[in-house]
Parts: C-alpha cells; structure tokens; sequence
C-alpha cells in the first residue's frame, strides 16, 4: 500500500519574529524601532500576512494527506522524501534555499506579500492553494524545470545551488586561486579577488545580474531552463604575480570552471545559505558547472 502525498511547508521567521527574539516583549521592539525612527506595525503587519497565508495553505492540504512544516534554518536537516509536495510559503529566495535539498520533488511557490516579492519562483496566492497542491501530482500539469549549478571539490564534497554558488574568503579576505576551463588547453591564471560567482538563468534575475549590469557585460543572460551559466570575477586584482584575463564568460554543460585553491581557506556556498558550506584549502580543486539535477517548479 502506497503512502498518501505529504505536503512540507517551508517557511521562515519573519522579521517581526526576530525583533520580538531579540528584544524580549512586543513593547520593547517597538520602543527599539521608535527610537530609529521605524513603526514596528509596519513589521508586524508584515508577520500577520505570513501568518494568514502559512495558515491558509494548510487548511487546504486534502484530508487525507499528510503534512509537516519546516522552517528555513532548520533546512539542511531535515530529509525530503520521494513522495513529497513540497510548498514554499514566502519570498523568492526561499525556493532557491530549499531547491538544493530536493531531488525532483514538485515546487509550489506562495506568495506572502504580493507587489513587496517579485514573484518569479512564488508565482501563486494562498488562496489558490486548495487547487494547486492536488494538481501538482497530476500528470499533464505545468512544470518548469529550472537549470541548477553545482560545485564539486576533489575530495568529494558537492554543492547545489538554484541561483548562484559563490567561491571565495569567508570574510573581506582576498581570495587567491588559480583559475581554467575545460578544453582551454590546460591554460591557468593566477588570480587573487574577492571571489568568483557562477549563476544559473534563475539567478539572472539576482545577484548574477547585478554584477553583469555593473559589467556592462556583452554576454547574453540565460534563461532559466537553458542548460547554460554565467560567470565573473568579482574585483580582481592586478599584479606581478596575478592576471585579470579572466573575469568573466558562460558555461554550457558538459564544460565546467575549475579552480585550484591557493589560500589557507575558502568557501564555496550557494544561495545565500552560508551555514551550509564546503570549506577548501590549499591545493584543492573545485569543478562548478550545470548540475544534472533540476528544480520542479509548478506553473
């Protein structure tokens, strides 16, 4: 006997949620925000919307399905079964932190705060919930299959990221690394920046774009479905012992960049989610390029 769909709703603390754990009493955030200026009802009301929608979504979980929520920092450890429906209540970027801990489950993104989020991954409303979620196991239904970018170290450690994966110092260090491509003929540089990032169509529309506007950059960006990647050198620093040749160009898969760290320690994180990291030292080579895996994100 088969088990019934779960639905997992992830969401995250609102910023009045915080305030509130920071300050102690509702009274005391207030007074903390007053003194700077701010109206805390502007947070709060922001919460309540949250609130409502979280809630909302729930109550239209079919009856005979199971559901369990998850709260975002709580992400890299909570496992994700085959026959889940996962259910993303918030902004755009908490689809992109939990895509990495998916394997091909079916993404329904909702809005909390419509006109205040985008809305290019949670393109729905609470109130369409009660349709959404069976339909999301129904076959025939619209899906988008975004292109993700992972990194894979030497030693086996792997990374997935839906937007972007950035490799650098944990701090305001300077990065220092040897940069290649695959079929370049082998040919490296040594480069010391502030980091390298690599992003997918999806993070186009972010970080990825921001820095290709500052670039005035002549590469087209590439739509969320194409199996092709964006990548820069973020202030790269000439010297003697360090080149600037190769600060930026796309990647097709199969090709990947690689980087051999030259430098006590770097990171490479994605999405934002800092916590979840691979730590590399010297010597080490890392691979970033198309992941074959793909976010399943409902229409």
């Amino acid at each position: 006997m088969s088990l019934a769909p779960r639905i997992v709703l992830v969401h995250r603390t609102t910023d009045y949620e915080e305030l509130v754990a920071r300050h102690g009493t509702h009274g005391q955030a207030a007074f903390f925000l007053s003194s700077r200026g701010r109206d805390i009802e502007e947070v709060a009301e922001r919460h309540r919307r949250a609130r409502r929608a979280l809630a909302e979504v729930a109550s239209a979980v079919p009856l005979t399905w199971r559901q369990t929520r998850v709260e975002r920092s709580d992400l890299d450890r909570f496992l994700f079964a085959p026959e889940d429906v996962v259910v993303v209540v918030g902004q755009d970027g908490l689809v992109a932190n939990a895509a990495k801990y998916l394997a091909g489950q079916p993404v329904v993104g909702i809005d909390t705060d419509p006109g205040r989020n985008p809305g290019v991954l949670v393109r729905h409303r609470a109130s369409d919930a009660a349709v959404l979620l069976p339909s999301a196991l129904t076959a025939g239904t619209a899906v988008d299959e975004l292109t993700m970018v992972e990194a894979v170290a030497d030693d086996t450690q792997r990374l997935v990221a839906l937007n972007e994966i950035y490799l650098g110092a944990a701090g305001h260090q300077t990065a220092r690394y040897r940069l290649g491509l695959d079929g370049d003929g082998g040919a490296v540089e040594a480069q010391a920046s502030s980091g390298v990032l690599v992003g997918t169509g999806t993070g186009a529309t972010g970080w990825i774009k921001s820095v290709w506007q500052e670039r005035s950059s002549a590469l087209p960006l590439p739509a969320p479905t194409e199996d092709r990647l964006l990548w820069f050198v973020r202030e790269a620093w000439p010297s003697p012992a360090t080149g600037t040749s190769r600060v930026a160009g796309d990647l097709t898969a199969p090709a990947s960049l690689v980087l051999t760290v030259e430098s006590e320690r770097l990171i490479a994180f994605g999405d934002g989610m800092e916590r979840d990291a691979l730590e590399l030292t010297w010597g080490q080579t890392v691979r970033v390029g198309v992941c074959a895996q793909r976010l399943r994100l409902v229409g």
